[in-house]
């Protein structure tokens, strides 16, 4: 451990030093408008070198038609806007001075022609940019991400990890929210993998990674959340984009989505559907030991060879409608759903065999589950313009519903090792429903105030019902017998309620803050039908977030954050029924999980605008991971939620980005950090501990004007995700794109996982728990796909409602697409 922090005390000594040189950034925002003084949203911002007219960096306007970049380094600079339907425009020189804010002239727009026909802009957003407190992902800049599903976008993004489930990690650090449009996916675990692997690529534009979200967001999610945006347009007229995309790993992978919009005067109304179907196989080896708690002798050997399949199919879609009766005020209203029928199948083979590895006997196990998420979202929403310095009302009703059908069953034949029936066979069938409807109102207000200062404030309130029922049956000589021991009927309801307030300003010449305090309000009851037990939980939390930025001089910016989060448990970890994998392997609930509570600090620097160097700390208490508790009897195995431990992090993250000529751009990040748990596990005190690195790079290429490539890859090393120790694994990726049909269309031919290197092994070890595993996933897939966009009309300002669901939807759990 010494060796290890001497280590980690050089490495933040050296990117201290280096960094030393530095000079600090400035910053500038201006306002783009056209020929009739109307704001104009989602034009392509360029902050160009006065000098050679060289790009620095790339943004997009708001509805406001407002646009900020910061951590500029001071300079002779110049800006063009590029916007459907407009000439392109130029703003003078000028010079940004390490004075605070520059205000750039306002810049108007002039119409190209009265009527544009597929017109592509062609300025091109960098990979990653960095924001005070956040980092954004443009999807669209990374050919290899064609053909791809939002999870494998998220698995090559800077600080993001997967592991062998599905679940997400942050820097290290579990509890992520995944946001989409602004709310929450209302899913957890294995099921919000689900949606996320069934979630096209080319619908996305972005994704948005906090680590310390401001008080505006729910304060759940232990290490910040993750929001994935999707393709949007607000043109006048109408636009839209049709794509289809084929995939071949060892199994197919399908995707084709469609988006439409139109808007003329006072409506805008926009649709999209989706349809992808992605076969794919997991082969899962498990070896276990068998301890007895006092003597620590092993009993017996597990040894599991499982080889799973799945067919998951996703339909899904999405319609709304915004109206403004006047330049100040929106309404508007949005009805999604999907519905994705999903085929899982498992064959496991178990050896198990005595102490000195003598083979005792064979169990050969088949599991097939038939799984149907529907899912129904409606959002009303509306935005009100309260005065010109832009003060503003919105508020947001979001009604959602999910229901699902699970049809589990569960065959298991007993052999000599010569291959003998020894048994005769025992058939488990699961019949397990599930419904959860969420209910959300949400109001914000936002005053800007004199002097650069911004007040937010916010109330909401949310209620959720989830009804689980998990009904199984033994199959005794063809006849069907329910198995009490198994079946459970679990209602949980939960009531949050916040107000928020956040106010930020600048704070001389070389400081800017932003600092906010959240107030949640929790009222949680479960009952067990089956059982007659309940319970009932009641608790009133703040959570303080701060943001203090510094300008030193020239070239260094300097940043310190801190936040306090929760982490409630999914609604799912809560229900006590059991998921069987096969007749000695399977997960249960935990009516008795409590909430998990972090503090998280961060200290940055940024360098030239490029380079950022993060120091991070977090404490977490009560927190919540899967452990394993073995039956030496039955050499049962389950899989169970608990507040085994307390967390500690620290850790060094440094991420760059530029060009390295006018046709290579490359982006670095490189994150290390240390994990310690510590707490009673099994009833045995448990301290595990391990510094990880994780390196992603990627590097886009720019040939002619219509020719693109990438060559990207990440690697982790061995390292902690709860109770397991992971070793290391990652993956390159290739691809290549070209522009066709004069723009109008795009075609991207791209390889992932090009040397099948993402296969994943680890181990378990503390108390009586001694388990091994390997793992290998359908991950390499070749993909091609074409895009075409369509468009007749002009730029407009309208943006659409995402919706005020926050917390809740990440605590979901089903398998599909939106």
């Amino acid at each position: 451990m010494r060796k290890k922090m001497t280590m980690l005390t050089a490495l933040i000594i050296t990117t201290l030093s280096f960094v030393s040189h530095a000079q600090t950034l400035s910053r500038l925002s201006g306002k783009v408008e056209d020929a009739r003084q109307s704001a104009v949203a989602s034009a392509t911002i360029s902050l160009l070198s006065a000098k050679d007219s060289a790009l620095v960096k790339m943004t997009a306007s708001s509805r406001e038609g407002a646009y900020q970049f910061e951590n500029i380094a001071v300079g002779q600079y110049l800006i063009r806007i590029n916007a459907v339907g407009y000439a392109t425009a130029y703003s003078r020189a000028f010079e940004l001075k390490p004075d605070g804010t520059t205000l750039v002239e306002l810049i108007q727009l002039q119409t190209a022609s009265k009527e544009l026909k597929a017109v592509t802009v062609t300025g091109r957003k960098p990979l990653i940019e960095q924001r005070i407190d956040r980092t954004i992902v443009n999807v669209e800049a990374a050919a290899t991400n064609v053909g791809a599903s939002a999870l494998e976008v998220l698995e090559k993004s800077p600080g993001i990890s997967v592991d062998k489930d599905g679940n997400i990690s942050l820097k290290g650090k579990e509890g992520v929210q995944v946001y989409v449009d602004g709310r929450p996916s209302y899913l957890s675990g294995s099921d919000l993998a689900d949606l996320l692997r069934n979630m096209n690529a080319n619908q996305l534009e972005t994704i948005e990674i906090m680590t310390n979200p401001p008080a505006k967001y729910d304060a759940a999610g232990n290490s910040g959340v993750i929001n994935i945006r999707t393709k949007k347009n607000k043109q006048m007229g109408y636009n839209g984009s049709v794509s289809l995309g084929y995939g071949q790993g060892y199994y197919p992978k399908l995707n084709e989505s469609a988006n439409f919009n139109y808007r003329k005067n006072k409506v805008n109304v926009f649709a999209n559907v989706g349809y992808s179907l992605r076969k794919n196989f997991n082969d899962l080896d498990i070896q276990r030991k068998f301890i007895e708690a006092g003597s620590k002798d092993v009993v017996s050997l597990f040894d599991q060879q499982s080889r799973m399949k799945d067919r998951n199919e996703s339909f899904n879609g999405k319609i709304g409608l915004d109206y403004s009766p006047s330049k100040k005020t929106t309404l508007g209203f949005v009805v999604s759903g999907f519905n994705p029928p999903m085929r899982f199948s498992n064959a496991s083979t178990v050896n198990i065999a005595d102490p000195n590895n003598n083979p005792v006997s064979v169990t050969r196990a088949t599991t097939n589950n038939d799984r149907s998420w529907k899912n129904f979202s409606t959002n009303l929403n509306f935005r009100h313009q309260l005065d010109t310095s832009g003060a503003e009302l919105t508020a947001d009703l979001d009604y959602l519903t999910y229901r699902s059908l699970n049809d589990q069953n569960l065959i298991n034949s007993y052999f000599t090792p010569a291959g003998l029936p020894i048994l005769p066979s025992d058939t488990l069938l699961g019949d397990l429903p599930q419904d959860i409807n969420i209910y959300t109102l949400k109001v914000d207000y936002v005053k800007p105030l004199k002097k650069g200062a911004r007040l937010e404030a916010g109330v909401k309130t949310g209620y959720v019902r989830t009804d689980n029922n998990a009904i199984y049956d033994s199959l005794l000589n063809n006849t069907r017998i329910r198995d009490i021991g198994r079946s459970n009927h679990f209602i949980y309801k939960e009531n949050i309620n916040a107000l928020y307030v956040n106010y930020s300003r600048p704070l001389g010449k070389k400081f800017s803050g932003q600092f906010g305090l959240r107030l949640e309000n929790t009222n949680a009851y479960g009952d067990q039908l089956t059982t007659g037990e309940s319970f009932e939980r009641n608790y009133t939390q703040l959570f303080p977030t701060a943001f203090v930025q510094y300008t030193a001089n020239e070239k260094n910016t300097f940043g310190l954050n801190y936040g306090r989060r929760i982490n409630r448990p999914d609604y799912e970890d809560l229900n006590p029924f059991i998921m069987f994998l096969d007749k000695y392997t399977f997960e249960q609930g935990n009516p008795n999980l409590k909430p998990q509570f972090s503090h998280n600090v961060e200290l940055s620097h940024t360098f030239k605008g490029f380079l950022t160097t993060t120091l991070n700390y977090t404490k977490t208490t009560d927190i919540i991971t899967g452990v394993l508790e073995q039956k030496i009897n039955t050499n049962e195995t389950v899989v169970r939620q608990a507040n085994i431990a307390d967390q500690r992090q620290y850790g060094i993250s440094v991420s760059a980005g530029f060009p390295v000529t006018k046709w290579w751009t490359t982006n670095v990040y490189g994150n290390l950090y240390n994990n310690q748990f510590k707490g009673i596990i099994n009833n045995d005190y448990v301290e595990l501990e391990q510094t990880t690195a994780m390196f992603n790079i990627s590097n886009q290429y720019k040939f002619a004007k219509t020719w693109g490539a990438e060559l990207s890859g990440f690697y982790r090393t061995r390292g902690i995700d709860g109770v397991f120790n992971i070793g290391g694994f990652g993956a390159m990726n290739l691809g290549i794109s070209k522009q066709i049909m004069k723009g109008k269309g795009s075609f991207r031919v791209s390889v992932r996982d090009v040397f099948y290197s993402q296969r994943i092994k680890g181990e378990s070890r503390y108390s009586t728990i001694d388990a091994t595993f390997q793992q290998v996933r359908d991950s390499r897939v070749v993909s091609a796909n074409f895009t075409w966009r369509f468009s007749k009309g002009k730029a407009g300002s309208v943006k659409r409602r995402s919706g005020g669901a926050s917390d809740e939807q990440s605590r979901v759990n089903a398998g599909t697409d939106n």
